[in-house]
């Protein structure tokens, strides 16, 4: 079966991609690096949101309200793509089934390129008042219907074509594109925010950031449709190992599955926002301390976390996916019951602060390292792209789309140490879901 054929509703980015990939073999290395470039240009484009959320938008987009409640406002709004995920893996897997992947991920990524890109265009509120909100808003549902959309089952692929005694460590390379994503995203806004007067910052400054997505999302779609174009991927796609299905068919049949695989990354989704989004609000609201300065540690932090990341890929192979998945929501409920002791840690002392940020982006980098299609096995091979994709969403919209504004909202009104509690319950969930998991398939 040639690639023509099997894709046969090809972009024009899709068939410049096939005829460098022609008669070519894709080793695992190669899949690695497109599936990085498309990880991380996702993670770009929602970390880039997030840290306006508390650096921009409550003075730009809510200068009426004082400045907690505008960041409340602003981590609503960043809510909305978790919200909107699920439904656009819903409409893009119906463009996959009817036009192919290729046609699917180029809608999906200029779509969450141009939604970004939008933003840097976008008045405040001092010029368009309430419809600036309203514009944001939207833009920010588009990233979330796009983000849906990019699924593009190259993990899978990566995983299928892994030595049996390397899954972990295959495993582990799709997840590293979200260090690179805040590193690139942390590091531009560090360097506006250092070298530009304040007024520049919310003239301009700020723009920048969301200028760079739409480049980095086009590069990313012609590495990733690189790979779709290939012959390893046609023939998968023949064999149904990554045909999607149509939702409802999957919720049918897999439900439980789903809500399994959604709960079992729990605590380590909920770590994710805690170590990035969050410590920048609570340092821009409550201490004294350079936001500037205090991303340059986080882009520390995320550089630890790609090394444990790396770490979590070697010890998977060695003890195992499963076990390491518990071992690391253990050592997380550990962090979270000591983060009850954060507002003697975390408040105004910024060795506190440093301290959690690098070891909360060390276990996140433990944790969510190998939280990839931990149960994907749990699907039968029909369902398994439709269904890992589905299960991805809900994980993310649970765990992790409502971090910031509920650790915000608790941690303001009742003190830092409920955070800890948030976190705690996070990593329960997710020993809860594992414990579960292995006594289902014991009895199966």
């Amino acid at each position: 079966m040639s690639t023509d054929h099997a894709l046969p509703h090809s972009t024009d980015l899709e068939r410049d991609a096939r005829a460098v990939s022609r008669d070519h073999k894709v080793d695992p290395s190669e899949i690695a690096m497109g599936v990085i470039i498309g990880r991380t240009s996702e993670f770009f484009d929602f970390f880039v949101f997030g840290i306006a959320s508390v650096l921009v938008f409550p003075k730009v987009f809510f200068p009426f309200v004082e400045p907690l409640t505008g960041t409340l406002y602003a981590f609503a709004l960043f809510s909305l793509a978790f919200v909107a995920r699920p439904i656009g893996s819903a409409i893009f897997m119906e463009i996959d089934r009817r036009h192919g992947r290729g046609v699917k991920l180029t809608i999906a990524l200029f779509l969450l390129g141009g939604s970004t890109a939008a933003v840097s265009f976008l008045p405040g509120y001092a010029t368009l008042g309430a419809v600036s909100i309203w514009l944001l808003a939207a833009f920010r549902f588009s990233q979330g219907l796009a983000l849906g959309g990019a699924w593009d089952g190259l993990a899978s692929l990566l995983s299928m074509n892994a030595p049996e005694n390397r899954r972990g460590w295959y495993a582990m390379i799709p997840q590293l594109g979200a260090p690179i994503g805040f590193m690139l995203a942390s590091a531009l806004f560090s360097f506006f925010l250092v070298n530009l007067t304040q007024e520049d910052f919310y003239d301009f400054g700020w723009r920048y950031p969301f200028y760079v997505a739409f480049a980095i999302n086009v590069v990313a779609l012609f590495a990733r449709l690189r790979l779709v174009a290939t012959d390893e991927f046609a023939n998968l796609l023949k064999t149904r190992e990554l045909q999607p299905v149509p939702v409802f068919s999957v919720l049918r049949t897999h439900t439980r599955d789903i809500l399994i695989g959604a709960f079992v990354p729990l605590g380590s989704y909920a770590l994710f926002h805690l170590v990035t989004i969050f410590p920048i609000s609570w340092i821009t609201l409550f201490t004294q301390r350079s936001a500037g300065e205090f991303l340059m540690v986080q882009f520390a932090g995320a550089i630890i976390a790609a090394g444990a990341m790396v770490s979590s890929g070697l010890i998977a192979d060695q003890i195992g996916r499963r076990t390491m998945l518990a071992i690391s929501a253990g050592l997380v409920a550990l962090f979270a019951l000591g983060s009850t002791l954060a507002p003697l840690l975390f408040g105004d002392s910024a060795a506190g602060q440093t301290i959690y940020v690098v070891v909360g982006f060390g276990l996140l980098g433990l944790s969510y390292g190998q939280t990839a299609g931990a149960v994907a096995s749990n699907f039968g091979t029909h369902y398994r792209y439709t269904g890992s994709a589905l299960t991805s969403d809900l994980a993310w919209l649970i765990g992790a789309g409502f971090a910031p504004l509920v650790a915000l909202s608790v941690s303001s009104e009742f003190g830092l140490a409920w955070v800890g509690v948030y976190l705690l319950s996070g990593a329960i969930c997710t020993l809860a879901a594992l414990g579960y998991n292995k006594l289902e398939n014991s009895r199966a």
